[in-house]
């Protein structure tokens, strides 16, 4: 038995790391292109199908670690993330424009959630552990995205009303 949890904390370390990577280079990308309704969007509706992890029950959770996991991540960790972005405006573009903390901010939010599921494993079975850092990571995006489009909608109006010059 011993063996085999050497072989999962080996595993979910590599592909807690790799995560990080791909998700780095990903946003240090998304910077890079004019952002669109259809990209503030499209993540979290692509990250909602994983609630479907829930049709098993082993992945089941109580209501009250849910509500308190979403909350956690809408309150607490998606806070940083709205602190270090913002859009603008460069020509007729929107842009996403990071501070230079954003990175900083990816790699301690991931070393906290890191840590967390590190405990939380040792009183919750795997897949309860999966599915109870779903729904933080859910909350946190679901509060970034929605304040990204709230922050959209504000320049594409301006665009609208702007005096002709």
């Amino acid at each position: 038995m011993a063996a085999g949890m050497q072989l999962h904390i080996g595993t979910s370390i590599f592909v807690s790391i790799g995560g990080l990577i791909v998700v780095t280079i990903w946003r240090l990308r998304e910077v890079r292109s004019a952002v669109s309704l259809r990209k503030i969007i499209i993540p979290p509706l692509g990250m909602a199908t994983g609630f479907c992890m829930f049709f098993v029950p082993a992945f089941r959770i109580p209501w009250t670690w849910a509500g308190a996991a979403f909350l956690i991540g809408a309150a607490a960790l998606a806070y940083p993330l709205l602190l270090t972005t913002r859009l603008i405006r460069q020509g007729d573009a929107i842009m996403m424009k990071r501070s230079s903390a954003f990175l900083a901010v990816l790699f301690v939010l991931a070393a906290i959630r890191f840590l967390a599921r590190g405990y939380f494993d040792t009183i919750l079975t795997v897949q309860q552990s999966a599915a109870l850092f779903f729904v933080l990571a859910f909350g946190m995006i679901v509060r970034w995205r929605a304040r990204l489009l709230i922050d959209f909608r504000k320049l594409t109006s301006e665009s609208v009303h702007a005096p002709a010059q």
